[in-house]
């Protein structure tokens, strides 16, 4: 195995002239959703990232079909209803690209600290994450269940 390729040699570096064939599509989907544990510090980067993207685009499309399968119900209830379904889905897009961002530069840190070898640094990165997350969500959950029942 030649380290920094993930096992695939470009043709010519393994002493001959055929290059090893990747692995398919739908073994890197069954490999990304198996939830095996991987050590992404060696091997292709872009092989990592897309390991490391399918279950986030599952996820979204799920979404997705979800917010598809809540307008078409509602549809029956009335235009308003519909609206409100549309404003409803917009607002969870933004707290999906807030609690995405968050989610990505978690796991830059925690990764760069994984990368170190430094393991107490990434267990304190990922408490500082998981702290801030509730410091942001507490209040709002706060505050949507007073805005829900005002005379408590």
């Amino acid at each position: 195995m030649i380290s920094g390729y993930g096992g695939l040699a470009p043709i010519g570096m393994n002493g001959s002239n055929t290059q090893i064939n990747p692995p398919g599509i739908w073994q890197t989907v069954r490999l990304a959703i198996s939830g095996k544990e991987q050590d992404f510090t060696r091997g292709s980067i872009g092989r990592a990232i897309v390991l490391l993207s399918i279950p986030m685009i599952l996820e979204m499309v799920l979404e997705s079909v979800f917010a598809v399968t809540d307008v078409f119900f509602v549809s029956k209830l009335g235009v308003d209803a519909v609206a409100t379904v549309g404003f409803t889905e917009a607002m969870i897009t933004i707290v999906y690209a807030i609690a995405c961002g968050m989610s990505m530069a978690t796991t830059a840190m925690v990764a760069r600290r994984i990368g170190e070898k430094n393991i107490q640094g990434a267990r304190v990165a990922a408490i500082q994450a998981i702290a801030l997350l509730w410091a942001w969500s507490f209040p709002r959950i706060c505050c949507a269940s007073w805005a829900d029942h005002p005379s408590s």
